[in-house]
């Protein structure tokens, strides 16, 4: 093996007293893509903006790039020794070109004006290079998220980068961006560029990573290489438990059996959802699968009225009800937890008290007007402790909080209306591993207390996991139901052949 392209050690770094980092050793190697993984918190993003410059590590610790110790002076020094990182949340501007962003902060100018022609045909040969489908004049606002990732990897090559960071860069890319993502990784890998990949799923992990690094609470927990590189392994270094406890399903299913609570008969948008039915019991739960576009979410969008729907029926209880928007899904108690929390579901600038409460304004006001602050903060302290939101206190804001926290405050926000059926689209998007398994315990629990749940999820372990039978989605139809048999789980290929069709060349 080469020489390694970089190597920390004894990296350490400390906020008013707490130890985010306590002495973190890091190598990766010339032409491999090394996983850092590890729990919300655990320290990732921390150590990675100690390498690109962000942050100024404790005394004590050392970088060497090349086999040289360097010290990395604020962002512009990182960029100086070759390190380039790219944030979940893009930093592109949409009112410029594509030419002017990866030029951005090193723009090329001819008496007194902007050179733009010849920042095109500098950019010109590395977009051509990473294959790219737009012009170094479009401008950022018109692409696509894939486009703009894409953007974000031409700037990192324009300067030369050894070292690049890409920081869970699938979050907001379909299935087929990211296998073309996955593609021009791998492309980039064989020219000798070394990639720190941060992502908390397991299958990316699988396809792309050469070796994956574990954090846990700010230690190095464990380095694996690529043999050694299994769910079971890493789960129980992120989390200090075995993988056998993440998927927590104590509940009978068949205990509700007969009892159906909610109905969806026919429904149908004019558009993308073509005349569907599905049936969730009490003390159940249902997954909703299917390929990106085949519908799932615009089917749980008419239930709860965010859509209008041009046929169909709802029945609560074996009782017809009309649904015409989400608060009065709401009343009637049907809770719905958004694919997109941030821009759709929590006002990241509130407290998390008033996030949770939200839902119960109403309910709780003082002569109809004036909200009911002791019981809004039981409220919230209950949820503090029921669902083990880990913040300072209930009065901290939202926006402060990690992904995982901030689902559970949203599914608390729902949880206070005492839900007969809760749907949950995407419930464990964005989230570490830690915080997925109290999320899918949270679910077991609701469904013990003989809540109704639909989930709705992109990731099939997911799915198989902890729902007790799967109703599959293809191009808006309802392709047909996989179940859990008494001593056999649901099968992957039986879900995937019914989302793509292939069920029918079954020999």
């Amino acid at each position: 093996m080469n020489d390694p392209i970089l190597e920390m050690r004894g990296v350490s770094k400390t906020f008013f007293g707490i130890k985010a980092l306590r002495a973190v050793d890091l190598t990766v190697y010339p032409g491999e893509i090394h996983a850092l993984m590890g729990e919300n918190g655990a320290g990732k993003s921390t150590l990675m903006k100690i390498l690109s410059g962000a942050y100024r590590p404790d005394p004590g610790g050392e970088i060497r790039i090349e086999g040289r110790t360097v010290r990395i002076e604020g962002p512009l020094g990182g960029r100086a020794a070759g390190i380039s990182i790219i944030y979940q949340e893009l930093s592109l501007a949409p009112n410029l070109s594509v030419a002017e962003n990866i030029y951005l902060g090193r723009e090329i100018s001819r008496s007194g004006l902007l050179a733009r022609g010849a920042m095109r045909e500098g950019v010109g040969p590395i977009l051509k290079r990473l294959g790219a489908d737009f012009l170094p004049s479009t401008l950022v606002a018109h692409l696509s998220m894939g486009q703009r990732q894409l953007v974000e990897i031409a700037r990192a090559l324009h300067v030369r980068s050894k070292i690049l960071i890409m920081d869970e860069p699938t979050t907001s890319l379909s299935a087929a961006e990211s296998e073309r993502l996955f593609a021009l990784i791998r492309q980039l890998r064989a020219e000798g560029l070394a990639i720190i990949y941060i992502s908390h799923r397991m299958d990316e992990v699988y396809a792309l990573g050469d070796r994956v690094t574990v954090l846990r609470d700010g230690r190095l927990v464990g380095s694996l290489d690529k043999p050694e590189i299994r769910a079971d392994t890493i789960v129980r270094l992120m989390v200090g438990r075995d993988v056998s406890s993440f998927y927590k399903k104590d509940h009978d299913p068949e205990a509700g059996r007969g009892h159906p609570v909610l109905a969806a008969i026919d429904m149908a948008d004019g558009g993308r959802v073509k005349g569907c039915s599905l049936i969730v019991h009490a003390g159940e739960v249902v997954g909703l699968a299917g390929l990106i576009g085949a519908g799932r979410t615009e089917l749980a969008h008419l239930i709860i009225g965010a859509s209008p729907k041009t046929s169909g029926r709802l029945e609560l209880e074996g009782r017809p009800v009309e649904i015409r928007t989400p608060g009065e899904a709401l009343e009637a108690g049907i809770a719905y937890l958004t694919e997109d929390r941030k821009a759709l579901g929590l006002f990241l600038d509130m407290s998390c008290l008033d996030n949770i409460n939200l839902a119960v304004l109403g309910r709780d006001a003082k002569l109809g007007w004036f909200l009911d602050r002791d019981k809004a903060r039981e409220r919230a302290d209950r949820a503090f402790a029921g669902l083990s939101i880990r913040a300072a206190n209930a009065g901290v804001s939202a926006g402060g909080l990690s992904g995982g926290n901030q689902q559970k405050v949203l599914l608390s926000r729902l949880l206070a209306i005492a839900p007969k059926v809760l749907i949950l689209d995407e419930p464990t998007r964005g989230v570490d591993v830690g915080a997925k398994s109290e999320i899918y315990s949270i679910i077991d629990n609701l469904a013990k207390a003989g809540t109704a749940i639909l989930v709705i999820s992109s990731d099939l372990p997911e799915i198989i996991g902890i729902c007790d039978r799967v109703v599959v989605m293809r191009s808006g139809h309802i392709a047909g139901e996989v179940r859990r048999g008494p001593h056999s789980p649901l099968a992957q290929e039986d879900i995937m052949g019914l989302a793509t069709g292939m069920e029918h060349l079954d020999a």
